[in-house]
Parts: C-alpha cells; sequence; structure tokens
C-alpha cells in the first residue's frame, strides 16, 4: 500500500476536477448552441421538423446517460471509428444536455403570453424578428433559474465519464482509493469539491431569479 497524505490525496483531487470543470463547460456551451437551434425548430409551423427535434429530445432524455457513454466509446469502433475517452465523453454529454436544455427553453417560450405573439403579428414582424426582439428577452428571465439547475447535473453527470476511463474527479477518486485504501477519506474529499463546484451555482441560480423578480 502507497503512503499519501491528506495534502497528496486533496492535491490529486484538485488536479483531476479541472478535467470535470472543462468537460463540464464544453458539455453546458456545446449543448447550449444545439439545444438554441432545436428550440427555433421546435417552435416552427413545419410539422417535419418538430417531429424529428421531438425524436432527438425523446432518444437522448429516454435514455440513461450511462448507455449513450457505451454506445459512444464502444459502438462507434464497430463501424470502424476509433474514438477516444475525452471525444466520446464530450459528445454524450453535448448531446445529453442540448436535449434537456432545449425542452427547458421551449417551456419558457411557450408560457409566456400568446398575446405577445399576436401582437407582433399585427405589426408584420417576421419569426425570427419576434423571437429576437420581443420573445427571449422574456424568455431569458424565466429560464434562467432552471437552466444554472441543470448545469448542477452536468457537473455530476461527468462522474459517469469515469466507466469509459476519462480520468476526471471520480475517477482520480477511485485510483486513490486502489491506491490507499482509505475509501471514507477519498471518498468524502471527492464528494466535497463536488459540492464546492455545485453550491455556487444553486445560490447563483437563487441570486439571478431574485434580481430579474422572475417571480413578478
Amino acid at each position: 500500500m502507497m503512503q499519501f497524505s491528506n495534502w497528496d490525496i486533496l492535491h490529486n483531487l484538485l488536479m483531476a476536477s479541472r478535467w470535470t470543470l472543462l468537460l463540464s463547460l464544453i458539455a453546458f456551451m456545446g449543448g447550449g448552441l444545439i439545444a438554441l437551434a432545436l428550440t427555433f425548430l421546435r417552435l416552427s409551423r413545419r410539422q417535419l421538423v418538430v417531429k424529428l427535434v421531438k425524436v432527438y429530445v425523446e432518444l437522448f432524455q429516454g435514455t440513461p446517460l450511462l448507455m449513450q457513454l457505451f454506445i459512444m466509446f464502444f459502438g462507434l469502433s464497430l463501424i470502424g471509428l476509433d474514438v477516444n475517452a475525452w471525444t466520446a465523453a464530450s459528445i454524450s454529454l453535448i448531446c445529453f444536455s442540448s436535449a434537456f436544455l432545449t425542452d427547458i427553453w421551449r417551456g419558457c417560450v411557450e408560457s409566456l403570453p400568446k398575446g405577445q405573439w399576436e401582437a407582433a403579428r399585427c405589426l408584420g414582424i417576421n419569426f425570427t424578428q419576434t423571437m429576437r426582439h420581443v420573445i427571449l428577452p422574456q424568455a431569458l428571465r424565466l429560464a434562467i433559474a432552471p437552466t444554472v439547475g441543470f448545469s448542477v447535473q452536468i457537473v455530476k453527470g461527468t462522474a459517469l465519464t469515469s466507466i469509459i476511463g476519462f480520468v476526471e474527479l471520480t475517477k482520480a477518486g477511485t485510483m486513490l482509493n486502489n491506491a490507499t485504501f482509505q475509501p471514507f477519506k477519498v471518498f468524502a474529499m471527492v464528494a466535497l469539491i463536488y459540492f464546492v463546484i455545485c453550491y455556487p451555482l444553486s445560490l447563483a441560480s437563487q441570486y439571478l431569479e431574485k434580481k430579474l423578480n422572475v417571480s413578478d
């Protein structure tokens, strides 16, 4: 058994948490860009496009993230595509987050009074202009809290990437546990780091919700 001081364990976990944060940022930004496009398509009047977006959303919402990681990492090799753990984790989390963000943002847009759409239509404003100047500024205020709240789920979801060999916070904790045989100490530190990352996001959501007076 190797000897590790408390600082050695914490230092290694903090180093690994950088990859957790980077992967979370990639998943959130990439998923957000895709979700924004899908939200526009979901609100269009083209039934075929709407149905395709629904299938995409239901596919990634209705299957476990763990299965998506397995398919992305192991399944693509069956068709000759060699995907490393970093790429598989990024693509899987981007698709996963985009599906949920699409539903969150669509719900925020559809929760606005229909009179907003009718007023814009009476003024002769097209769909894109209506979304940009009328709907999105109002929907943004409603979307902040659930969006930031879902970012916490993304951070916690990165823990599953350890299954395919991606070395992030949870994987580093497992490796340190195998070296030190001190599971309580190691995973208590892992849990604490996750809490330090996620709790400020929850506080930020509450602060922004109150500042923007979403409830009013």
